[in-house]
Protein backbone atom coordinates (compact mmCIF):
# COMPACT_ATOMS: atom_id res chain seq x y z
CA UNK A 1 0.00 0.00 0.00
CA UNK A 2 1.31 3.45 -0.92
CA UNK A 3 0.06 6.93 -0.05
CA UNK A 4 1.39 10.29 1.03
CA UNK A 5 -0.65 9.62 4.19
CA UNK A 6 2.28 7.45 5.28
CA UNK A 7 4.72 10.37 5.11
CA UNK A 8 6.43 11.56 8.29
CA UNK A 9 4.30 14.72 8.34
CA UNK A 10 1.18 12.64 9.11
CA UNK A 11 2.78 10.18 11.54
CA UNK A 12 2.31 10.54 15.28
CA UNK A 13 4.91 12.85 16.81
CA UNK A 14 7.61 11.01 18.74
CA UNK A 15 8.58 13.13 21.74
CA UNK A 16 8.96 12.87 25.50
CA UNK A 17 7.00 16.08 26.09
CA UNK A 18 3.55 15.74 27.70
CA UNK A 19 1.88 18.44 25.61
CA UNK A 20 2.75 18.57 21.92
CA UNK A 21 1.07 19.89 18.79
CA UNK A 22 0.52 16.98 16.44
CA UNK A 23 -0.17 19.64 13.81
CA UNK A 24 -1.63 23.14 13.79
CA UNK A 25 -5.14 21.84 14.54
CA UNK A 26 -4.55 18.83 16.78
CA UNK A 27 -3.09 18.47 20.27
CA UNK A 28 -1.59 15.32 21.79
CA UNK A 29 -1.29 14.94 25.56
CA UNK A 30 0.58 12.10 27.27
CA UNK A 31 -1.22 11.28 30.50
CA UNK A 32 0.89 11.25 33.63
CA UNK A 33 -1.40 13.73 35.38
CA UNK A 34 -5.10 14.36 34.93
CA UNK A 35 -6.21 16.84 32.29
CA UNK A 36 -9.41 18.89 32.10
CA UNK A 37 -10.71 19.31 28.57
CA UNK A 38 -13.75 20.67 26.78
CA UNK A 39 -16.37 17.98 26.39
CA UNK A 40 -16.48 16.60 22.86
CA UNK A 41 -12.89 17.65 22.09
CA UNK A 42 -11.34 14.15 22.14
CA UNK A 43 -10.76 12.84 18.62
CA UNK A 44 -8.59 9.78 19.40
CA UNK A 45 -6.67 8.06 22.18
CA UNK A 46 -4.24 5.21 22.78
CA UNK A 47 -3.90 3.22 25.99
CA UNK A 48 -6.15 2.91 29.04
CA UNK A 49 -7.91 6.25 29.31
CA UNK A 50 -10.98 7.32 31.27
CA UNK A 51 -13.30 10.26 30.58
CA UNK A 52 -15.49 11.61 33.40
CA UNK A 53 -17.78 14.60 33.75
CA UNK A 54 -16.10 17.39 35.71
CA UNK A 55 -18.47 19.30 37.97
CA UNK A 56 -18.23 22.93 38.95
CA UNK A 57 -16.08 22.03 41.97
CA UNK A 58 -17.74 24.47 44.37
CA UNK A 59 -21.13 25.96 45.11
CA UNK A 60 -19.84 29.40 44.09
CA UNK A 61 -18.94 28.17 40.60
CA UNK A 62 -22.24 26.31 40.36
CA UNK A 63 -24.20 29.48 41.13
CA UNK A 64 -22.15 31.42 38.55
CA UNK A 65 -23.06 28.81 35.97
CA UNK A 66 -26.72 29.22 36.83
CA UNK A 67 -26.74 32.98 36.29
CA UNK A 68 -24.22 33.41 33.44
CA UNK A 69 -24.10 32.58 29.76
CA UNK A 70 -20.55 31.22 30.06
CA UNK A 71 -20.73 27.68 28.69
CA UNK A 72 -17.61 25.62 29.33
CA UNK A 73 -18.61 21.98 29.93
CA UNK A 74 -15.51 20.11 31.07
CA UNK A 75 -14.45 16.48 31.32
CA UNK A 76 -11.64 14.98 33.40
CA UNK A 77 -9.26 12.79 31.40
CA UNK A 78 -7.19 10.29 33.39
CA UNK A 79 -5.30 7.02 33.02
CA UNK A 80 -2.26 5.97 31.03
CA UNK A 81 -1.74 6.68 27.36
CA UNK A 82 -2.01 9.46 24.81
CA UNK A 83 -5.09 11.54 24.01
CA UNK A 84 -5.65 13.69 20.91
CA UNK A 85 -7.79 16.81 21.19
CA UNK A 86 -9.18 19.17 18.52
CA UNK A 87 -12.11 21.50 17.84
CA UNK A 88 -13.53 21.90 14.32
CA UNK A 89 -10.00 22.12 12.85
CA UNK A 90 -9.30 25.40 14.68
CA UNK A 91 -5.69 26.36 15.35
CA UNK A 92 -4.32 25.09 18.69
CA UNK A 93 -1.90 27.08 20.86
CA UNK A 94 -0.09 26.11 24.07
CA UNK A 95 0.65 28.49 26.94
CA UNK A 96 2.83 27.54 29.91
CA UNK A 97 1.66 29.31 33.06
CA UNK A 98 4.40 29.93 35.62
CA UNK A 99 2.47 31.18 38.62
CA UNK A 100 0.52 33.69 36.53
CA UNK A 101 -2.90 33.51 34.88
CA UNK A 102 -4.87 33.94 31.69
CA UNK A 103 -8.48 34.89 31.01
CA UNK A 104 -10.02 32.81 28.22
CA UNK A 105 -13.28 32.97 26.30
CA UNK A 106 -14.93 29.63 27.12
CA UNK A 107 -15.43 28.65 23.49
CA UNK A 108 -11.65 28.92 22.93
CA UNK A 109 -10.61 26.79 25.92
CA UNK A 110 -9.54 23.34 24.72
CA UNK A 111 -7.69 21.68 27.65
CA UNK A 112 -5.47 22.39 30.67
CA UNK A 113 -3.64 20.65 33.50
CA UNK A 114 -6.12 19.61 36.18
CA UNK A 115 -3.73 20.95 38.84
CA UNK A 116 -4.38 24.53 37.66
CA UNK A 117 -6.93 26.72 39.42
CA UNK A 118 -9.90 27.92 37.38
CA UNK A 119 -12.91 30.12 37.97
CA UNK A 120 -15.53 32.15 36.13
CA UNK A 121 -14.92 35.90 36.17
CA UNK A 122 -17.18 38.72 35.11
CA UNK A 123 -15.78 41.09 32.49
CA UNK A 124 -16.08 44.57 33.96
CA UNK A 125 -18.83 46.65 32.39
CA UNK A 126 -20.07 43.85 30.13
CA UNK A 127 -23.80 43.18 30.08
CA UNK A 128 -25.79 40.33 28.57
CA UNK A 129 -26.67 42.25 25.41
CA UNK A 130 -22.98 42.62 24.57
CA UNK A 131 -22.52 38.85 24.41
CA UNK A 132 -19.29 38.82 26.39
CA UNK A 133 -20.20 38.91 30.05
CA UNK A 134 -18.03 36.18 31.56
CA UNK A 135 -14.67 34.49 30.94
CA UNK A 136 -12.84 31.51 32.41
CA UNK A 137 -9.72 32.49 34.37
CA UNK A 138 -7.00 29.84 34.70
CA UNK A 139 -3.96 30.31 36.94
CA UNK A 140 -1.06 28.50 38.59
CA UNK A 141 1.70 26.31 37.20
CA UNK A 142 0.87 24.20 34.17
CA UNK A 143 -0.15 24.16 30.52
CA UNK A 144 -3.27 25.61 28.91
CA UNK A 145 -4.33 24.78 25.34
CA UNK A 146 -6.37 27.38 23.46
CA UNK A 147 -7.96 27.40 20.02
CA UNK A 148 -8.47 30.19 17.53
CA UNK A 149 -10.54 30.36 14.36
CA UNK A 150 -7.56 31.00 12.09
CA UNK A 151 -4.02 32.20 12.91
CA UNK A 152 -4.21 34.85 15.66
CA UNK A 153 -2.26 38.00 16.44
CA UNK A 154 -0.84 38.83 19.89
CA UNK A 155 -1.24 42.52 20.74
CA UNK A 156 0.76 44.38 23.38
CA UNK A 157 -1.61 46.53 25.44
CA UNK A 158 1.04 48.38 27.46
CA UNK A 159 1.88 51.16 25.02
CA UNK A 160 -1.54 52.43 24.00
CA UNK A 161 -5.24 51.58 24.40
CA UNK A 162 -6.17 48.49 22.40
CA UNK A 163 -9.74 47.86 21.27
CA UNK A 164 -10.86 44.36 20.27
CA UNK A 165 -14.16 43.04 18.97
CA UNK A 166 -15.63 40.98 21.80
CA UNK A 167 -16.16 37.96 19.52
CA UNK A 168 -12.57 38.09 18.23
CA UNK A 169 -10.88 38.25 21.67
CA UNK A 170 -9.57 34.76 22.46
CA UNK A 171 -7.68 35.39 25.71
CA UNK A 172 -5.74 38.00 27.64
CA UNK A 173 -3.45 38.43 30.64
CA UNK A 174 -5.61 37.83 33.71
CA UNK A 175 -4.40 40.97 35.50
CA UNK A 176 -5.79 43.13 32.66
CA UNK A 177 -9.27 44.47 33.34
CA UNK A 178 -10.84 45.40 29.99
CA UNK A 179 -13.61 47.94 29.80
CA UNK A 180 -16.59 47.41 27.54
CA UNK A 181 -17.00 50.34 25.15
CA UNK A 182 -19.93 51.08 22.88
CA UNK A 183 -19.11 52.93 19.66
CA UNK A 184 -22.76 53.21 18.66
CA UNK A 185 -24.14 56.74 18.26
CA UNK A 186 -27.50 58.12 17.18
CA UNK A 187 -26.32 59.12 13.72
CA UNK A 188 -24.79 55.72 13.09
CA UNK A 189 -27.87 53.96 14.45
CA UNK A 190 -30.20 55.88 12.13
CA UNK A 191 -28.07 54.86 9.15
CA UNK A 192 -28.11 51.18 10.04
CA UNK A 193 -25.10 51.03 12.37
CA UNK A 194 -21.48 50.17 11.68
CA UNK A 195 -21.63 46.53 12.72
CA UNK A 196 -19.00 47.28 15.36
CA UNK A 197 -21.12 48.31 18.34
CA UNK A 198 -19.21 46.72 21.25
CA UNK A 199 -15.50 46.28 21.91
CA UNK A 200 -13.22 45.39 24.78
CA UNK A 201 -10.78 48.19 25.56
CA UNK A 202 -7.46 47.06 27.09
CA UNK A 203 -4.72 49.28 28.48
CA UNK A 204 -1.85 48.23 30.73
CA UNK A 205 1.05 45.78 30.89
CA UNK A 206 -0.12 42.57 29.27
CA UNK A 207 -1.38 41.06 26.03
CA UNK A 208 -4.57 40.12 24.25
CA UNK A 209 -4.80 37.29 21.71
CA UNK A 210 -7.07 38.10 18.76
CA UNK A 211 -8.40 35.65 16.17
CA UNK A 212 -9.14 36.66 12.55
CA UNK A 213 -12.81 35.82 12.99
CA UNK A 214 -15.81 37.02 14.96
CA UNK A 215 -16.81 33.44 15.68
CA UNK A 216 -18.79 30.80 13.88
CA UNK A 217 -22.60 30.92 13.72
CA UNK A 218 -24.35 29.43 16.73
CA UNK A 219 -26.19 26.16 16.25
CA UNK A 220 -23.75 24.76 13.71
CA UNK A 221 -22.52 21.19 13.79
CA UNK A 222 -19.32 20.23 15.49
CA UNK A 223 -17.31 21.97 18.17
CA UNK A 224 -17.56 21.73 21.93
CA UNK A 225 -19.49 24.91 22.67
CA UNK A 226 -22.97 23.41 22.34
CA UNK A 227 -22.58 19.88 23.66
CA UNK A 228 -25.81 18.35 25.03
CA UNK A 229 -27.26 21.67 26.14
CA UNK A 230 -24.11 22.88 27.85
CA UNK A 231 -22.68 22.90 31.33
CA UNK A 232 -25.96 23.47 33.18
CA UNK A 233 -27.63 20.40 31.68
CA UNK A 234 -24.54 18.34 32.51
CA UNK A 235 -24.72 19.37 36.15
CA UNK A 236 -28.44 18.65 36.44
CA UNK A 237 -28.47 15.32 34.57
Amino acid sequence: MRSNLFDAATAEKQTSERWVLQNSAMLRVSLSQDVLAAKGSMVAYQGSVRFDHEGSGSMAKFIKKLVTSEDTPLMRVSGQGEVFFANTAEHVHLILLEGDGISVDGKNLLAFDASLEWDIRRVQGAGRLSGGMWNVEVSGHGVVALTSDGPPVLLDCSQQPTGVDIQAAVAWSSHLRPQLVNSMNVRSLLRGGSGEAFQYLFHGPGFVLVQPSEGRPLGGEGGHGNQQGGFLNDLLN
